[in-house]
């Protein structure tokens, strides 16, 4: 279903996110993110530089490989494209990610490792959402075992809710009444 027509406008800026997962050879998981934003107009900071229609102002890649506990064993950033000299300063501090989880507090744990001016705006908006392009990356499919504990994503969205026909098709064994959660 198409959004409603839109109000008379001018387009200005293109954000383009792209989020890709792969498995490893060696068994453990790579996903990768990468931000472009451009302009469709001139675009100046004053003081500073210039950019013309389509140049990238920013171009940044993050790659996070993950075991199967979804825990981080190494972080790569490639900053290609950024507006001030300073940009790239943030790529360093990335690495305090590695051993976070991603299944449980990854947003605390950005936060707390690299919140405010101790990273890149730009970089921790690509870390958030690695969480859930991961958890579709190693999505088990049909066929093998069932798992012995609930997938992270249970209980984290309407369609995915314990007390849900979802889980309750899908994951029978994890599925319970709300009145059981409340009463133990």
């Amino acid at each position: 279903m198409p959004l409603s027509p839109a109000a008379a406008r001018t387009h200005l800026h293109n954000r383009d996110v792209v989020y890709r997962g792969y498995r490893r050879d060696d068994g453990l998981w790579d996903v990768e993110a990468e931000l472009r934003d451009t302009k469709t107009q001139r675009f100046d900071v004053p003081g500073d530089r210039s950019w013309a229609p389509g140049q990238p102002i920013h171009g940044m890649l993050i790659r996070l490989t993950v075991d199967d506990q979804a825990v981080v064993q190494a972080i790569e950033v490639a900053m290609d494209h950024v507006p001030h000299g300073p940009c790239p300063e943030a790529a360093a501090p990335m690495q305090r990610m590695v051993g976070c989880s991603l299944a449980r507090g990854w947003r605390r744990s950005i936060d707390e490792h690299l919140g405010g001016v101790q990273g890149c705006a730009h970089l921790r908006e690509l870390l958030f959402n690695m969480a859930t392009a991961a958890f579709q990356t190693m999505a088990r499919g049909v066929g093998g075992p069932p798992p012995k504990r609930p997938p992270a994503f249970l209980g984290k969205c309407m369609t995915w809710d314990f007390d849900g026909p979802t889980v309750e098709r899908i994951y029978p064994m994890f599925f319970q009444r709300l009145h059981e959660r409340q009463d133990g």
